[in-house]
């Protein structure tokens, strides 16, 4: 699928219909490997020369934020399909794929009546965009939020064991509580384990002998467990503190253990159903802000070519997509199409490095400027 279309207005001096057959053979005979379809844009309400100059000062813009919003939430399905492990799927726009709809654009006359004053429909197609823009950054933040908690949670499972949550590394089994008894987790530099085992029993005077077990390693460290009296507690740890060793901070609680599993299973469950409908609204999101966005090109083009060519409207629009290497001979071939001194004006321009109508607009001698799908 090309993702780069030029739209383009050439001036009709005699028929459409000849030029575009004469557009036709052209490119048939210079640039064969050049998409070429007509554009088709119905008779829109002109209204004032003052309406037409406001109205382009606003095309742009408005252009840059709609062309963005679709970016945006094709990436964003992009993402959201990768995450979810779905194979990349190809994206429609009713019904028919992306470029199928470019190419084979009808205006939407019931949504966009034709009689609307131009300004009337850009600024609803902002509107509508806006608000659809406004509900990505809502949706994408409520998943996001989601998908931090998940992550803290994680981190803190898959830390190191001096900074980790211990809860699903130590057993009920592995703790003894009792009036006098108590039993405390230590980490243990993996370097370190030899010392730990040969001075822990005498680190304080009531510490319960062969009591230390090794529950479990990683990279770094080693997880001990010790078993001493009650009052030696505090004593013990600054002790060990003193001979390189920590001493974690654990309580077992079962109700504790199964209230943290409740949450993560929770987290999980919000994450799949928030990807899931985040997923399939950007599929309906973005059909309707690429019809949108194709309408809105539509106006666009029709104001800058009523500017540039005059009125009545007389012109032939039509869709390109040419390869990176024929662009400039596919250039040369519209713009014989044109008047020759429109021409010669035109490249003048160019030359002294001067924007076209709507800023972005292409300097040409001819209407023109670029979408990307992607």
């Amino acid at each position: 699928m090309a993702t780069r279309y030029w739209i383009v207005s050439l001036p009709v001096h005699s028929s459409a219909t000849s030029l575009w057959s004469r557009l036709q053979e052209s490119i048939s005979k210079n640039s064969f490997d050049t998409l070429l379809y007509r554009f088709n844009i119905p008779n829109l309400r002109v209204g004032t020369l003052d309406s037409l100059l406001a109205l382009s000062d606003d095309l742009l813009k408005s252009n840059t934020f709609i062309e963005g919003c679709s970016h945006k939430i094709r990436r964003q399905i992009e993402d959201l399909e990768k995450a979810s492990g779905i194979l990349a799927s190809s994206l429609t726009v009713d019904g028919v794929p992306v470029d199928s709809y470019l190419t084979k654009f009808v205006w939407d006359e019931a949504k966009y009546p034709t009689m609307s004053p131009l300004k009337e429909i850009v600024d609803g197609i902002h509107v509508q965009v806006a608000k659809i823009d406004d509900d990505l950054k809502v949706r994408i933040a409520e998943y996001n939020n989601v998908r931090s908690q998940l992550n803290a949670i994680n981190r803190k499972q898959t830390g190191s064991l001096a900074v980790r949550d211990l809860s699903n590394l130590v057993k009920p089994e592995d703790i003894v509580t009792s009036e006098h008894l108590v039993t405390l987790i230590a980490v243990v530099s993996k370097f370190s384990q030899k010392d730990w085992l040969s001075c822990y029993e005498t680190l304080t005077t009531y510490v319960v002998p062969r009591s230390s077990k090794n529950l479990h390693e990683d990279n770094e460290y080693a997880l001990y467990t010790v078993t001493l009296f009650n009052r030696d507690a505090d004593n013990f740890k600054i002790k060990a503190r003193e001979r390189g060793f920590q001493i974690r901070d654990f309580e077992y609680n079962s109700e504790t253990q199964e209230s943290r599993k409740q949450e993560l299973e929770k987290l999980m469950q919000d994450q799949e159903s928030l990807r899931s409908s985040l997923l399939q609204w950007c599929y309906t999101s973005y059909g309707e802000v690429f019809t949108s966005w194709m309408h809105f090109c539509a106006v666009r083009l029709f104001s800058e070519t009523i500017l540039r060519y005059g009125l009545p409207p007389s012109f032939l629009s039509v869709v390109l997509s040419p390869s990176v290497k024929n662009e400039k001979k596919v250039r040369t071939l519209l713009e014989t199409l044109c008047d020759s001194s429109n021409s010669t004006f035109w490249k003048t321009d160019e030359e002294a490095s001067m924007g076209g109508l709507g800023g972005e607009a292409d300097t040409h001698p001819y209407v023109s400027f670029t979408i990307n799908l992607i």
